[in-house]
């Protein structure tokens, strides 16, 4: 199944999950599949791995778990800025081989260390070339509080709106933890011409670095209202996790009430912030119309 088909009947809900580190077996994000699997989400995207590195295997053994062994629609993660034609071409083949016609085109992050191939320059690039390939239905990233590389806010949404024009055929968002960024987003989107569907990505808060660290990534403003969560509950890790969860909760609600395509949680591999997420929205995103 085309994950684009499902815009048009419901408010997607789906989740992103990430392969284990190198040291790390996967059999431990086989345990987080285990207790996700129940919640039934549309899909579930799987990450390729840190900075990009890597070959897919896990990422291509994972989204055939999600499929074959949970009955759950995968879309997998594809970088290309550090890879050529010809490993794209091979990546893409072993995901039509495998049953995983849904793919994540991004450029990815640059890797310390590691010079570009320079075959796929920016993500709409990546985007055509699969387009062209064949037999895959395709989404784009993107940012509701502009892109860090880019200029300003006009100059990325002319990007995104490359990606759409290449063959994109809906967005996921990055985190984000102000609504109204992501409404003065989307509005200023559909004027440019993106008239794509478009999920709004939450990542709950379970912790002080996480925070600093999904910032400094993303580039992501805090509300006064978040900021005064985590100094109230810093020093109590639960309290703080429960707080996050939360708050995403509010976010989501808000988002529904207003007629989002779609919301991806981010997960990190946490089944139990997943669980209780999900718990607390489901019935509400089930039961929002189609605007």
């Amino acid at each position: 199944m085309k994950i684009a088909s499902l815009f048009s009947e419901k408010t997607v809900f789906s989740f992103e999950i990430f392969p284990p580190k190198k040291t790390s077996p996967i059999e431990t994000v086989y345990d987080t599949l285990e207790a996700l699997q129940d919640l039934k989400p549309d899909f579930i995207s799987v990450t390729f791995g840190a900075g990009g590195s890597g070959n897919g295997e896990n990422t291509l053994a994972i989204a055939r778990r999600l499929k074959e062994h949970y009955g759950v629609l995968p879309m997998a993660h594809l970088p290309c800025i550090h890879y050529t034609k010809e490993q794209i071409d091979n990546i893409l083949k072993q995901f039509q081989e495998n049953g995983i016609e849904n793919v994540l085109a991004l450029r990815g992050d640059r890797v310390e260390g590691m010079e570009p191939a320079m075959d796929f320059v920016h993500a709409a690039d990546l985007i055509s070339y699969i387009r062209s390939f064949g037999g895959f239905d395709i989404a784009g990233a993107c940012y509701p509080e502009c892109h860090p590389e880019a200029p300003n806010m006009d100059t990325d949404i002319r990007h995104l709106k490359e990606k759409v024009d290449a063959g994109a055929s809906h967005l996921i968002t990055q985190l984000f933890f102000d609504n109204d960024s992501f409404y003065d987003f989307r509005y200023r989107a559909a004027r440019a011409g993106v008239n794509v569907p478009i999920e709004a990505g939450i990542m709950p808060v379970t912790n002080r670095k996480q925070i600093e660290r999904m910032v400094t990534m993303c580039g992501a403003s805090l509300p006064r209202k978040f900021t005064k969560m985590v100094q109230r509950f810093e020093n109590n890790p639960e309290a703080l996790q429960d707080a996050g969860i939360a708050y995403a909760i509010d976010q989501i609600v808000d988002l529904v009430t207003d007629g989002v395509d779609g919301i991806h949680l981010y997960t990190m591999n946490n089944p139990y912030v997943a669980r209780k997420i999900s718990e607390a929205v489901s019935g509400i995103i089930k039961a929002a119309p189609k605007c």
